[in-house]
């Protein structure tokens, strides 16, 4: 058994890169030599959102506090609320963060597969995401 305790791991800012606004990343849990998943609570405040990415294993996102948005390439901007569970096929192109005017949490779960765990690409504009 292996018990991490609350605090034993850094928050880190969510980097300027793949992220637009202010995002905390608060580590949970990381794959090991015999697992290949990793977790971190993610907040984004109000207006927040990562850039259009895609994880070669899919990725689950459960809402924790707040309310946020989704959208998959080539669908609608979904919001989200605590308790949904959202999950995104391999490769799928999409970005997640919080609403315009509500900061919101969610753990993202993701494996890795042949060392890579997420392809980051262009960031959302504000005219696509304010749509």
């Amino acid at each position: 058994m292996k018990i991490i305790k609350n605090g034993e791991q850094p928050s880190a800012k969510g980097p300027e890169d793949w992220f637009t606004g202010a995002v905390r990343i608060d580590p949970l849990f990381s794959k090991t030599n015999v697992t290949k998943a990793a977790g971190a609570l993610v907040t984004f405040e109000p207006g927040a959102r990562t850039a259009w990415h895609t994880h070669p294993a899919g990725q689950t996102l459960i809402v924790t506090a707040g309310v946020g948005c989704v959208q998959r390439e080539g669908g609608e901007i979904e919001k989200i609320k605590p308790g949904d569970v959202i999950w995104f096929e391999p490769n799928e192109k999409h970005w997640h963060g919080a609403s315009a005017t509500k900061g919101m949490s969610h753990i993202a779960i993701q494996e890795e597969v042949n060392g890579t765990v997420v392809t980051w690409m262009e960031k959302v504009s504000d005219k696509d995401y304010l749509m």
